[in-house]
């Protein structure tokens, strides 16, 4: 339910530049940016669906998706910022900015999902198959 959580929460950033802005109005690193968070978003959703429905892949879908959401969140002062990446963390942090909190939910939500994810408990869950009762 994390997963499902947080690509909502990282699907929003780009849908709502989308809409406000436009693609074509953008420049190619904000692009890629864009499409960072929507990757890590989509790959999140898939993943928790899949888990949803007990297969196996889906923990792993979903662990890709958590590193993906905190490579975003780390790639974006990296591609902007270069020189101002202590800044960029201390304002994101401190909520200055409108959107703050989809980078702090990634930065925060995606190592938490990789963890759930990868424990041995999740896959000894999404492993176990009940004998079938016969009549």
């Amino acid at each position: 339910m994390l997963g499902l959580a947080l690509a909502g929460a990282l699907g929003y950033l780009p849908v709502r530049v989308f809409i406000d802005v436009g693609i074509t109005d953008l420049p190619g690193k904000a692009l890629l940016m864009l499409g960072l968070y929507l990757g890590a978003a989509l790959l999140l959703l898939i993943g928790a669906l899949v888990t949803l429905l007990r297969i196996v892949t889906g923990a792993v879908v979903l662990s890709l998706g958590g590193l993906a959401a905190v490579g975003a969140v780390l790639a974006e002062p990296l591609l902007f910022y270069p020189h101002l990446i202590g800044e960029f963390f201390k304002a994101m942090f401190s909520f200055a900015e409108t959107d703050a909190f989809v980078r702090v939910s990634a930065a925060v939500g995606g190592p938490l999902v990789f963890v759930l994810s990868v424990l041995p408990a999740t896959f000894r869950y999404l492993r176990y198959r009940p004998d079938p009762q016969g009549w």
